[in-house]
């Protein structure tokens, strides 16, 4: 088991997606995509940019459950409620059920979303970097806290040295056992799951 920490600067509810009972990440963070296993935890740092500040604080945790390839997340009827529709609710629009294959079965195509172009149609680079890694992580124990979590605790900041909170770009990645039973009881601690907040894009939506 492994620990997998980063930072969600745009925190949108389309990666990581919280909503219909599944925590997935199936666009961005190609690295954590391709290497993190089934029972690994997946811990998503809030950002220290001037328009976010909310360094230090947890967006969410994920241990993964299931991992599919895109044609089984498009096929699957536990995520057909994650098909974005871009004229529905905040909810809807940010769906990240969002690639298929096209009739000849030859190439991607991509639904209207977010990594689409602002005219609804494909975006090639998106398209690219999403499916090289061909793999959608999928979580039913979860906990999303959007741009409401709580801060980490000291004892996980400087851990022997070591930080689960993320700060920067990439990704941090631990197997220490100690380490990740203590981020565990520190979550299981909190006495929550699944979504409990909006994303912190939201936010700025509020007035």
């Amino acid at each position: 088991m492994k620990l997998h920490s980063y930072v969600v600067r745009y925190d949108s509810g389309f990666a990581p997606n919280p909503f219909y009972g599944y925590c997935t990440l199936a666009t961005c963070k190609p690295p954590i995509r391709k290497s993190a296993a089934v029972e690994d935890w997946i811990v998503g740092c809030g950002s220290n940019d001037r328009s976010v500040c909310r360094g230090g604080h947890i967006v969410y945790a994920m241990r993964v459950t299931d991992a599919l390839d895109f044609r089984a997340y498009a096929a699957d009827p536990r995520f057909h409620q994650k098909i974005p529709y871009r004229r529905g609710s905040r909810k809807q629009s940010c769906g990240d059920n969002i690639y298929f294959r096209n009739a000849t079965d030859t190439g991607w195509l991509q639904r209207d979303s977010f990594h689409s172009k602002e005219d609804g149609s494909l975006n090639p680079d998106h398209v690219k970097r999403d499916t090289g890694v061909d793999r959608v992580l999928v979580s039913d124990d979860f906990v999303y806290f959007g741009g409401y979590g709580p801060e980490f605790p000291e004892s996980l900041r400087n851990f022997h040295g070591l930080d689960v909170c993320k700060s920067g770009r990439g990704v941090s990645s631990f197997g220490d056992p100690e380490l990740i039973a203590q981020f565990v009881h520190w979550i299981r601690s909190l006495k929550v799951s699944g979504y409990q907040s909006a994303p912190f894009e939201w936010r700025m939506l509020r007035g």
